[in-house]
């Protein structure tokens, strides 16, 4: 717990907005990821992963554009490929990242 009292009001305050906006942030990418929107970029889902306590791992020098998001806490790793030449995920990688996040309690299906 942080002691606010020898900070001031001032800082309380400040520290509070900030933690709001950040937590605005996320709450915001997850949502949008969620309505799985068709320009949802790969810097995207590396912040949403990011979210989850997962990091971000190129697989050595000849993986290629071959990715693995790897949350130690959990066990857990994901794989990918970086799409190219355009920056946006297809659609039926956009279910899949979902459905692994969904089967995995990172994220609440909303029905």
């Amino acid at each position: 717990m942080i002691e606010y009292e020898k900070f001031g009001n001032a800082t309380k305050n400040s520290y509070i907005c900030e933690n709001i906006r950040k937590m605005g942030t996320k709450e915001k990418l997850i949502k949008r990821f969620t309505t799985q929107p068709k320009d949802f970029t790969f810097e995207e889902v590396v912040r949403l992963f990011k979210i989850f306590g997962f990091d971000l791992d190129s697989k050595g020098k000849t993986s290629g554009s071959r990715v693995l998001f790897a949350n130690e806490q959990k066990d857990l790793s994901y794989g990918l490929h970086k799409p190219h030449p355009i920056n946006a995920i297809k659609a039926y990688m956009m279910k899949q990242i979902l459905n692994f996040l969904v089967v995995n309690d990172f994220i609440n299906k909303e029905e």
